[in-house]
């Protein structure tokens, strides 16, 4: 089925490599003194889609094959299958998405099928806030109001049962915040990114987040972005021109021994954007959310309860 153009619109919406991490994560040594604690609160946002930034060194993620203007073509997602980190058949399965979007015909993903995206696939939300407290961080994106939970200074259960976000557990190592998430479900569309490349059970993400000086952020932003797709309008999420305050990063490792080849390692840059928090959402409503479209999303004839 091919996706309505107006999924186009909603989603208008380093430098030190990560070191590998065990399947479970020890709660940090004692809790964090508040005063140490750094503060990611507020509305953050990055613009580019659909790519993730490379690392500085080390193997990175699946980047497109399609290029506009010296830049990934964000309207033609051909991923590039040829990324050594890719098991032969993970990369068929990017091949073959990628043919589908060199028709112009949009492949299913679950942003616009109105499904949970996961981790790290949900890292595509151009909007962030992050709300803190001592035993739980609590993550939310712009788009479908998706909604992360993290619990702090815990080690994963023995046995997780698989969620749609999976299982995530943080702690502070001095100004960064890692989190840990394992037990991602594997749903109808899953992916880890815009190019359709899977992932199994296995799937282990470590994210790591750290604030920024004015002139680093913007260095790290400048390195990580070029040859990235930046969207030209955005609703509420322009960059604040009068904003020198700090930027924040995340740079993230992914690993999943039944889809890669080895571990390998991404980063967003996130800056304060200009305007408040949009609402974008994805819903089983055939009106769309722009004047005169039909949005062909699935719906049901009867209740199902």
């Amino acid at each position: 089925m091919a996706a309505p153009r107006w999924n186009f619109l909603l989603l208008v919406t380093l430098a030190a490599a990560t070191p590998a991490v065990g399947q479970n994560v020890a709660p940090a040594a004692g809790p964090a003194h508040i005063a140490s604690i750094p503060d990611f609160s507020g509305i953050w946002a990055h613009m580019t889609w659909p790519d993730f930034e490379p690392p500085v060194a080390g193997p990175g993620p699946v980047t497109n094959r399609s290029r506009r203007n010296g830049a990934s073509d964000a309207y033609e997602l051909v991923g590039d299958y040829t990324n050594p980190i890719l098991q032969p058949w993970a990369a068929e399965v990017v091949k073959k998405y990628g043919e589908i979007s060199l028709t112009r015909v949009p492949y299913p993903t679950p942003s616009n099928q109105c499904w949970p995206g996961g981790v790290p696939f949900v890292l595509y939300n151009i909007g962030m806030q992050m709300l803190q407290q001592p035993h739980k961080i609590t993550i939310l994106y712009s788009n479908n109001h998706e909604v992360r939970h993290v619990r702090m200074n815990q080690p994963h259960p023995a046995h997780v049962t698989p969620t749609w976000y999976g299982d995530s557990v943080g702690h502070y190592e001095g100004d960064t915040l890692v989190i840990d998430t394992v037990g991602v479900k594997i749903g109808p569309f899953a992916m880890l990114d815009m190019y359709g490349t899977p992932h199994g059970p296995a799937l282990h993400v470590v994210e790591r987040y750290r604030l920024l000086d004015y002139e680093a952020a913007k260095e790290a932003e400048e390195r990580g972005q070029r040859g990235l797709s930046r969207f030209g309008r955005d609703p509420g999420f322009a960059r604040n021109p009068d904003y020198k305050g700090k930027g924040l990063q995340l740079e993230f490792t992914v690993e999943d021994d039944g889809v890669f080849t080895k571990p390998w390692s991404a980063a967003i840059s996130y800056r304060r954007p200009l305007g408040e928090w949009p609402e974008m959402v994805c819903a089983e409503n055939p009106q769309g959310h722009f004047p005169e479209t039909h949005a062909a999303v699935p719906t049901a004839d009867k209740p199902d309860f």
